[in-house]
């Protein structure tokens, strides 16, 4: 039975010195690209709009997610309000700008990490956790005294400092990032982050080196690994090429990957003239084609997807 890594991590006493490192990020806030340095533990509030406290929208056993975190139970997913990109397309717009949700205590998101393994759920599946790591370190260590011990997945956009990261060493079990973007042009205007490359690329091969390919066990439900999802999005402007052929060549070609179709304009999308129409079966499979021709062959296959271009 896979032990996750977080467990070893608490026995050897590590995981209390991780907590008071990234909780002292928070003072002049630098967990993101985006290095706001207000003191959010006097809950002053930069790009992401989060004080001291996590603020949690909804969380629930999800079976829309990728198909080995899925399995039989599903996955907990807990969705957290607001976000450190803030997508102008994003399909969880009321979440990740509007900030639906409620402020929580450490005991009060561990007890929902319980609940979630108490309902069967395989995993823990953090979404948009990048601007409030230090908080779910702090429900981490309360929930297993409570004897949580089912894998973490960091479920994120990709704007990530490798550094930040590194403090997450032998916590995450599936990283699971974004690639949202290739060319800065259309992470600026759509993320507010011309630097999003820049910083995925080096996000993504930290994430490698501490987890490697993502390992699936005999009932096909992952224990841990990279697993990378990329959106299609219209006219071509994610540059879904590049991106593949990045992930084959510089972080490995047994990357698990899945290529999504489900663009449909959200938030302000309407208003662009790129991003008013969903993608068009040709680019879907064309995307595809761009995946295969990289040599990446563990693709995401759920029902619903429109699997045109065959090999």
């Amino acid at each position: 039975m896979y032990v996750p890594s977080y467990l070893q991590l608490y026995n050897k006493g590590q995981l209390l010195r991780k907590v008071k490192e990234t909780t002292d990020l928070l003072k002049e806030c630098s967990l993101c690209p985006r290095q706001c340095a207000v003191d959010r533990l006097h809950n002053e509030k930069g790009f992401c709009q989060t004080g001291r406290k996590a603020k949690v929208a909804s969380y629930n056993a999800h079976f829309g997610e990728e198909a080995p975190l899925v399995g039989r139970f599903g996955s907990g997913t807990i969705f957290f309000s607001f976000c450190n990109l803030g997508c102008s397309f994003c399909q969880n717009y009321e979440i990740s700008h509007l900030g639906e949700g409620i402020e929580m205590e450490a005991k009060d998101l561990a007890a929902i990490m319980i609940a979630l393994q108490n309902k069967g759920c395989h995993n823990i599946n953090l979404v948009t956790p990048t601007h409030v790591v230090p908080q779910i370190l702090e429900a981490l260590l309360l929930a297993i005294e409570h004897d949580l011990h089912i894998p973490i997945v960091y479920n994120s956009g990709g704007y990530e400092r490798a550094e930040t990261l590194k403090l997450l060493e032998g916590i995450i079990d599936i990283y699971m990032p974004d690639f949202k973007f290739w060319d800065k042009k259309w992470a600026d205007r759509y993320c507010s982050a011309s630097d999003y490359r820049e910083m995925a690329v080096n996000a993504f091969k930290e994430m490698y080196a501490q987890v490697g390919d993502l390992k699936i066990d005999k009932n096909g439900i992952a224990e841990r690994g990279l697993l990378v999802r990329h959106l299609v999005m219209p006219r071509g402007i994610a540059g879904t090429k590049d991106i593949m052929e990045f992930l084959s060549k510089e972080i490995s070609d047994n990357t698990y990957v899945n290529v999504m179709d489900q663009y449909r304009p959200c938030g302000t999308a309407y208003q662009d003239e790129y991003l008013n129409n969903r993608i068009s079966g040709e680019e879907y499979s064309m995307a595809l084609k761009w995946t295969h021709d990289a040599g990446l062959k563990r693709l995401d296959q759920r029902p619903g997807h429109r699997f045109l271009f065959r090999i």
